[in-house]
């Protein structure tokens, strides 16, 4: 479901939070699809659909940052997956991130703990987003 990332993505610590979206080459709903995703501090990163299971979930790639990520990654991959759970459904979204040679320890050390903090704040504003949104109900 498309979603307006600046609402979800706000600064946070050290990370900024998402200004806007441009030059989307198409609907958000067709792997290959493209856009530059601007940030608050001024920087951009390129993101790509890389793939849809329709019902179940998607995938995407992060790249080209010009932020400080640039000198620590060379890219992510993020997932989205959606599975049956009971009468609800659980939501699985995984970030995996491809250090550049020797950041590695940077990654998987003090990054990845500002940086899990910084997602569980934005899927919590997600699902503010998604449940004023019309037929957008989530149970939490």
């Amino acid at each position: 479901m498309p979603i307006d990332l600046a609402q979800v993505f706000k600064p946070w610590g050290p990370f900024p939070g998402v200004a806007e979206v441009r030059d989307q080459t198409g609907t958000w709903d067709r792997p290959g699809t493209s856009r530059q995703t601007w940030f608050t501090d001024g920087s951009k990163a390129h993101e790509r659909l890389t793939e849809i299971a329709e019902g179940h979930g998607f995938a995407y790639e992060l790249s080209g940052f010009t932020n400080v990520l640039a000198k620590l990654i060379s890219g992510v991959r993020g997932e989205w997956s959606f599975l049956p759970d009971g009468t609800g459904t659980s939501i699985r979204w995984t970030y995996d991130f491809r250090p550049l040679p020797g950041r590695r320890w940077i990654v998987a050390g003090p990054f990845k703990l500002l940086w899990t903090r910084y997602m569980r704040a934005a899927l919590t504003r997600m699902v503010t987003v998604v449940q004023e949104m019309p037929g957008g109900i989530i149970e939490e």
